[in-house]
C-alpha cells in the first residue's frame, strides 16, 4: 500500500501539487453545490505539503510486495465473488500476492478520500471512467503509457478513449466497458399491435400507447410508457438523457479550439430538451415520480411490469429474465434521433494505478492481466452470474458467445458502432451535476421555458470551465 501521495506522474507534484490543488479547488467551491468536498480537498493537501520530498515518489520499490485492490461492489455480492476469481488467478499466474477489498457502491469515494488523507493509498482501485478527472485532478494515481501496456493493440480505442485526461495523456488501463440500449416490452409491444421504433420519435409514440391503452390487459391505467432515472443524484437525469440529447444532434459541451464551450442551450438541444419536458408534462409517458426516481427505483419499476421502455446497461439482463421473465421483453438498440444518427452512451471502468505504490511493477502486471483474455473472461461471470466485465475492454474476447446469449451483442454493437464517451473535461462529473439540476428543473416545473432555462444552464457550464481551465 502506498506510503506517500508525492508521486512525479507528468502532472503535479511537491508542493506545487499541493498549491495547485487547493487553488484549482477553493476556486470550485463558490457553488453551494459543491461545497462539501472542501474538507476533504484541504485534508489531501495537508497530508500532502507534510510530506513530500524532491526525489519523485519517495517511495522504495519491492516488486513482491502485495498489493490491495479495491473495487466498488458490496462485500459477498457475485460481483465481489468474481474480483475474488480475478485477484486470486492474478496472484497464481504472477506470483504476487494481491488482496481484494469490495468496498460498498455508496460510500466508495468517502472512504476513498478517507485514505487518502491518511496517506496510505490503496495500490489498485478499479472504478469508473467519469470518476478519472476527480482522481486526476486530486493527483491520486499515476500517468499509463499506453503503448508500454502489454497487450494495448487489443483493447478497443473507445475504452482507451475513457482512460485518457484532458490533457491527452492516459490514466488507467480499461477494464469493462458498456453502452447503453433499450429493453422493450416485447408482449406488450405486439398487444398494441406497433413495430419496433426506428426513431426516438417513434419510441415516444410506443411510449403513448403503453401509457394508454392497457397493454397489461388488467383494466386499469398503470403503466407507463418510458421508465426514466430523472432525479439529480449523482447526475442520473443527464446519465440517462445523453443518448437522448446526443441522438437529437445536440450536446451538453462542445470541442472549440484547446477547450470547450457550451452545447446546451444550441437549437438541436433546446429542442430534444423541449421534447423530454413534453414526457413528462404533456404526454405524460414517463412513471410517477420519475423526477426524483433514481435507478434502484427505476428497476423496480420496470421488472414489477409497470413501465415498458428501459434505457439502460447490459448488467440488467440476468435480473430481469429472472424477475420479469426472458420472453417478456426484448434488447433493440437506442434509435437515431433528429440528427439522423443513433448514438449512446458508452462508460466502463478502468484499473487505475494509485499514487505512491511500494509494488509499481506489480501494479501495472495487475492492470495489464485484468485487461487480458484470461482477466476478462473471469470478469464477464459465467460461471457464477457476478458480473463486473460488461462487455470486454479485449478486442479478442466475444462476450456474447461466451455467454451463449445473442442479446449481449446488441450492446456490443451499439459501443462499437454508435458508442459515445463522456466529454474529457478536467472534471466532466461536475458538469454532469450541473446539467442533471437543470434539466431536472424544466421536468419538475411545467411552465418552465425550455429555451430561457437552458440559457441559464449554458452560463454556469460556462462558469464551471471557466473554473477548470478548459474553456475554449
Amino acid at each position: 500500500m502506498g506510503e506517500s501521495l508525492c508521486v512525479e506522474s507528468g502532472h503535479l507534484a511537491r508542493t506545487d501539487w499541493t498549491e495547485t490543488l487547493v487553488s484549482k479547488q477553493l476556486r470550485k467551491q463558490e457553488g453551494g453545490r459543491r461545497f462539501g468536498a472542501l474538507a476533504a480537498v484541504l485534508a489531501v493537501a495537508a497530508v500532502a505539503a507534510t510530506g513530500c520530498s524532491s526525489g519523485g515518489s519517495g517511495q522504495q520499490q519491492d516488486e513482491s510486495a502485495p498489493l490491495e485492490v479495491w473495487i466498488r461492489q458490496d462485500a459477498g455480492s457475485p460481483a465481489a465473488e468474481s474480483a475474488e476469481a480475478l485477484t486470486a488467478a492474478f496472484s497464481k499466474e504472477s506470483g504476487i500476492e494481491a488482496k481484494l477489498v469490495a468496498v460498498g457502491v455508496t460510500d466508495f469515494e468517502t472512504k476513498l478520500q478517507q485514505r487518502t488523507a491518511q496517506k496510505d493509498l490503496p495500490d489498485i482501485v478499479i472504478n469508473d471512467t467519469g470518476q478519472l478527472g476527480n482522481l486526476v485532478t486530486q493527483g491520486l494515481v499515476r500517468e499509463v503509457d499506453r503503448e508500454g501496456v502489454a497487450g494495448s493493440a487489443d483493447i478497443a480505442d473507445r475504452a482507451w478513449e475513457a482512460a485518457r485526461g484532458y490533457d491527452g495523456k492516459y490514466y488507467g488501463v480499461p477494464f469493462n466497458s458498456q453502452a447503453f440500449a433499450l429493453l422493450i416490452r416485447k408482449d406488450w409491444r405486439e398487444e398494441v399491435g406497433a413495430d419496433v421504433p426506428k426513431s426516438w420519435d417513434e419510441l415516444t409514440e410506443l411510449a403513448v400507447k403503453f401509457t394508454e391503452e392497457d397493454p397489461d390487459g388488467n383494466g386499469k391505467d398503470d403503466t407507463a410508457g418510458m421508465v426514466v432515472p430523472g432525479t439529480t443524484t449523482r447526475g442520473y437525469l443527464t446519465w440517462w438523457f445523453s443518448t437522448m440529447l446526443w441522438s437529437e444532434g445536440g450536446g451538453f459541451v462542445e470541442k472549440q479550439g484547446d477547450g470547450y464551450v457550451p452545447a446546451i442551450d444550441g437549437a438541436a438541444s433546446v429542442e430534444a430538451v423541449e421534447k423530454l419536458q413534453a414526457m413528462f408534462c404533456d404526454s405524460k409517458v414517463v412513471q410517477p415520480g420519475a423526477s426524483t426516481a433514481d435507478s434502484s427505483t427505476t428497476h423496480t419499476v420496470f421488472e414489477s411490469g409497470k413501465g415498458g421502455i428501459y434505457l439502460t446497461g447490459p448488467y440488467m439482463l440476468p435480473r430481469f429474465d429472472g424477475s420479469l421473465g426472458k420472453d417478456k421483453y426484448e434488447v433493440v438498440a437506442a434509435p437515431p434521433g433528429a440528427g439522423g444518427t443513433a448514438t449512446a452512451l458508452a462508460e466502463g471502468e478502468n484499473v487505475y494505478m494509485m499514487a505512491g505504490s511500494a509494488n509499481e511493477k506489480g501494479q501495472q502486471e495487475f492492470a495489464e492481466f485484468a485487461a487480458s483474455p484470461a482477466g476478462q473472461k473471469i470478469g464477464l461471470g459465467v460461471d457464477n452470474g457476478g458480473i463486473i466485465v460488461r462487455l470486454p475492454v479485449n478486442t479478442t474476447v466475444d462476450g456474447a458467445a461466451e455467454r451463449g446469449d445473442p442479446r449481449w451483442d446488441v450492446f456490443q454493437k451499439a459501443y462499437d458502432t454508435s458508442g459515445r464517451n463522456a466529454p474529457a473535461l478536467p472534471n466532466w462529473s461536475t458538469v454532469r451535476q450541473i446539467s442533471s439540476e437543470g434539466l431536472n428543473g424544466v421536468v419538475s416545473d411545467c411552465s418552465r421555458d425550455v429555451a430561457g432555462a437552458m440559457g441559464k444552464l449554458a452560463g454556469e457550464i460556462d462558469e464551471e470551465l471557466e473554473k477548470q481551465g478548459a474553456k475554449g
